[in-house]
């Protein structure tokens, strides 16, 4: 079965319908409606774009946000000045993110390790900041960029007039918001995917692996990296403005909040709860991340009470009292000790503890006595 899933076109159809099936089999976890899923599309493909630099080449960017902020403000600017339509604002957002991101990788790849890290992250803030106060008439500050009713929208008015209220955005009449919205950023997704496979199997792919593993001894045998850093910089950068854009057709508004360091941090979570380097794994631990900052901090002390109703009362007062510290405002304390236990116990994130499984399962780990001490071992490796 795994080695039929690693064939193109299986993969990619398996893939297809586990993201188009989305709001069926997430019914039951209460993650099925449209804004959640919009979010798990978006964040997956801002973790899978993030995941091209640092599971590939090793470079850990902590600066990754402000391409999502560029693609955002890139996205709006497009809907206040040309039309609503998505396409343009999403061609937009690729293209500046990815001549912002040629521009910070030319600098910050001079240097690697920390050393690199603190550039990225130097950078977003600066556009952070930035966007706060020196470029407000670009970005309007604090209060966020959004759709005015005196927006020139050039192309649209030359179709017909504006309407009395503020529009919305579309692709080619559809709207982008609820399941239709959804539906758009799930085929993004799957352009996404077939776009990182295709990437991770190709020579390309495989130098950045060489890159990772040990790009001093690549340089001394006259092997220039630079450029394949570069473009894994720029590529991983345009999926990011890609994401950005997505927010802002979901939600046509753009804050400097985008960009800041948090937005960064956050991605990098996504990526090592997942496992960096597979396909699969950042976009795992997006979905992970997004469902508990959404799902779990919705939970109350009354939801608990209910939950734990079972129980005598002096047992279902302790356990709320307990619970409460991680769900609700404590949300990030659950999300803590998990990032903590995967660390420590799956270094390589949930792609390694579904691999353990599978070896497990195909080692006859369901039940089979094994007396060979090594075939008992070699699930634990």
């Amino acid at each position: 079965m795994t080695k039929l899933l690693e064939r193109e076109p299986v993969a990619l159809v398996v893939f297809s319908a586990v993201i188009l099936l989305m709001p069926l089999w997430l019914t039951p976890l209460g993650a099925n409606y449209p804004d959640l899923l919009q979010k798990f599309a978006i964040f997956a493909i801002f973790a899978m774009g993030f995941n091209i630099l640092f599971g590939l080449t090793g470079y850990l960017s902590f600066g990754h946000a402000a391409f999502l902020g560029v693609g955002s403000y890139a996205a709006v600017w497009s809907f206040k000045l040309f039309t609503m339509n998505v396409l343009p604002a999403i061609a937009f957002g690729i293209l500046f993110s990815g001549i912002f991101a040629f521009l910070i990788g030319y600098v910050s790849l001079r240097r690697s390790g920390i050393y690199f890290s603190i550039l990225t992250l130097a950078f977003a803030q600066m556009c952070y900041n930035l966007a706060y106060s020196v470029l407000t008439p670009i970005t309007n500050g604090e209060t966020g960029l959004q759709l005015t009713l005196q927006d020139p929208r050039i192309i649209d008015r030359m179709f017909g007039p504006a309407g009395s209220g503020l529009p919305s955005t579309n692709f080619f009449g559809l709207p982008m918001s609820g399941y239709s919205g959804f539906y758009f950023c799930a085929v993004m997704l799957i352009i996404c995917f077939y776009i990182s496979r295709r990437i991770f199997k190709s020579p390309f792919g495989l130098t950045l692996l060489g890159i990772k593993s040990n790009q001093n001894r690549m340089n001394y045998t006259g092997f220039n990296t630079r450029p394949y850093t570069q473009t894994a910089f720029v590529i991983s950068g345009m999926f990011a403005g890609l994401a950005g854009s997505l927010l802002a057709v979901t939600d046509p508004l753009a804050g400097a909040e985008r960009m800041q360091w948090t937005a960064s941090g956050e991605v990098v979570l996504m990526t090592i709860l997942g496992g960096a380097g597979t396909l699969i794994g950042p976009m795992l631990g997006a979905w992970l991340i997004k469902y508990f900052e959404n799902i779990f901090s919705a939970f109350n002390d009354a939801t608990l009470e209910q939950t734990f109703s079972f129980l005598p009362e002096p047992l279902a007062n302790a356990a709320v009292a307990i619970s409460g510290l991680f769900v609700g405002e404590g949300w990030h304390l659950t999300l803590g000790v998990l990032f903590m236990l995967i660390v420590i116990f799956l270094p390589g994130g949930i792609m390694e503890g579904w691999r353990r499984l599978v070896r497990w399962i195909g080692g006859g780990g369901g039940g089979k006595a094994k007396t060979d001490s090594a075939a008992v071992a070699q699930p634990a490796e």
